[in-house]
């Protein structure tokens, strides 16, 4: 019979030193004193870095966006309501169903143009009246479009992630609550969230470092994000070796700060619930 006191996993170990991460720092440190000191890999670093800017922007927007109407989404798959019920189940189902770069091609050059076309239907009044102009296509930015796509994605997993974690408070609390006196609003707020937000910070954390990975996808469409600029001075250069090196290794720096800091929250959260 297995020992389950000697199976357990290593990184569960009390003091288990974490010999990778100082790895890591040692290969990153490294390469930030190449990039220092080296004028080739200087003038490529100041060449990609430019899209760093937009990797950010794009990332945060989107998840931010993509949160919120996850969580509407899972609200509306709990809800007592058969109809909120199927077409919250029937969008997850579809959107988690296509790839990300379809999406992103369909939101771009299908999505847009029919947003566009009913954004302008709304506003012909306005039009009429000179208060706007025609509202076109090309009004909506192919970073938007990026954005759009993303939100649309990754809202379709968050709503899993946040379905899961309030299906996760024992039902126990939510009666007490509701014998309390409290409203729907109420018991979600004060009740629900809280002790859910242990359950879904984790695999929500993890969506967002995922998110910062797919926000290369949009270099498909052109926008000037850290892949694209990438693209562009190698294809100019023809240094692909050294220039997708400096890219990944800024990838690497983001995703890798991200997931030490979402699991140092983690480890505050786990303490915290153990009191």
């Amino acid at each position: 019979m297995l020992n389950p006191e000697k199976h357990k996993s290593p990184d569960k170990k009390s003091g288990d030193f974490p010999y990778w991460l100082v790895a890591l720092g040692a290969i990153a440190v490294a390469l930030a004193y190449v990039i220092a000191t080296n004028q080739l890999y200087s003038q490529i670093a100041n060449a990609v870095s430019k899209g760093v800017y937009i990797t950010v922007f794009v990332t945060l927007v989107g998840f931010f966006l993509a949160t919120m109407l996850g969580l509407i989404f899972a609200l509306m798959g709990l809800s007592k309501s058969l109809v909120l019920r199927q077409i919250a189940r029937f969008y997850v189902e579809v959107i988690r169903g296509i790839p990300m770069l379809v999406l992103l091609f369909y939101i771009a050059f299908v999505g847009a143009p029919a947003l566009a076309w009913l954004i302008d239907t709304i506003t012909r009044p306005l039009q009429e009246a000179g208060v706007m102009g025609e509202f076109r296509t090309r009004d909506i930015s192919l970073m938007w479009r990026a954005i759009l796509a993303l939100m649309i994605g990754y809202s379709a997993f968050i709503a899993e992630v946040f379905r899961a974690g309030i299906l996760s408070v024992d039902e126990g609390q939510v009666e007490a609550a509701e014998a309390l006196g409290l409203s729907p609003w109420q018991r979600f707020r004060l009740v629900v969230f809280p002790q859910a937000i242990r359950t879904i910070l984790p695999p929500l954390g993890n969506d967002f470092v995922a998110m910062v990975k797919d926000s290369s996808l949009v270099s498909v469409l052109g926008v000037a994000d850290l892949t694209q600029m990438g693209k562009i001075y190698a294809s100019g250069s023809f240094r692909f070796f050294e220039t997708y090196s400096i890219v990944a290794y800024i990838y690497l720096v983001l995703t890798i700060g991200l997931s030490l800091g979402l699991r140092q929250i983690e480890k505050k959260l786990r303490k915290a619930q153990e009191r």
